[in-house]
């Protein structure tokens, strides 16, 4: 589960609702059933319009990955792996790791495996992966920029649910009471198109794109690994290329992990 969307979505729940009970604004005012179809009944249509059907389909698939977290290898356990595969290939040569293949859970690094264990020149296995890579890196963006528009679809949406609000309030000026709360009425649709422009849609597409890049940074690891492989390059070598896709604190607590394990095996 991703917990950070869900508390990210009743943090900003809770802020509105506790933020118009301190202004003692009604929270009956947001039972307006008209405001809710205006703006996402009309935020769904507008991404229609927007993108192609076989964008709008992947939408389920989205979310999937805004809720649910995607298993994925960390850094530093790609850099522990890529040491062992190298070790083995300098010791062995490469066709020992055609036993390794099946065991590769990743179908990038899978694919990538079996063209260097198949021997092709190392430019055509970097030019295959990357372009996959950028295949990717495209798909994801068309995912996140479903998300950016419907952000900004959907404070222009309110604007148009105040309107008709407005209007509908104005038809009859008869009795100023039920006038006054017609007005704060109509402005529920803005508030519920600010809300989900901002605490929902751009969130949400800024979160795709950071997942993405994280697979994407894991991927080009993937590619540098295979190729050194491939090169026949030692241990200390690829950890040292690998490592510089790291952070400080996380090169730093490969390191202990790497002293630990040379201690026990002394």
């Amino acid at each position: 589960m991703e917990i950070s969307t869900i508390l990210g979505l009743v943090f900003g729940l809770i802020a509105v609702l506790w933020g118009m009970t301190l202004k003692h604004a009604p929270l009956s005012s947001l039972e307006n059933p008209a405001a809710y179809v205006i703006i996402f009944l009309g935020t769904i249509a507008s991404i229609f319009v927007a993108f192609p059907m076989s964008d709008v389909k992947k939408v389920p698939k989205l979310f999937k990955i805004l809720f649910i977290k995607k298993k994925m290898i960390s850094k530093a356990e790609l850099i522990t792996i890529f040491m062992e595969w190298a070790s083995i290939t300098r010791r062995e040569g490469l066709l020992a790791l055609e036993s390794k293949v099946d065991e590769i859970q990743d179908d990038f690094l899978r694919n990538g495996m079996r063209m260097i264990i198949d021997g092709n020149d190392q430019e055509f296995v970097r030019d295959v992966l990357m372009e996959d890579i950028h295949a990717t890196e495209d798909r994801h963006k068309a995912g996140a920029l479903i998300f950016s528009q419907a952000g900004m679809y959907a404070p222009t949406l309110g604007v148009l649910g105040a309107v008709i609000g407005l209007i509908a309030a104005l038809a009859d000026m008869s009795d100023m009471d039920v006038l006054a709360h017609a007005i704060a009425g109509a402005f529920i649709a803005t508030l519920l198109g600010i809300f989900t422009g901002y605490v929902m849609w751009h969130p949400m597409a800024n979160k795709l794109k950071r997942i993405s890049k994280r697979e994407i940074e894991v991927r080009l690891m993937m590619v540098e690994g295979l190729l050194s492989i491939q090169s026949g390059v030692s241990t200390i070598a690829i950890n040292q290329k690998l490592s510089v896709f790291l952070t400080p604190l996380e090169r730093s607590k490969l390191s202990d992990k790497e002293g630990a394990s040379s201690e026990q095996k002394d």
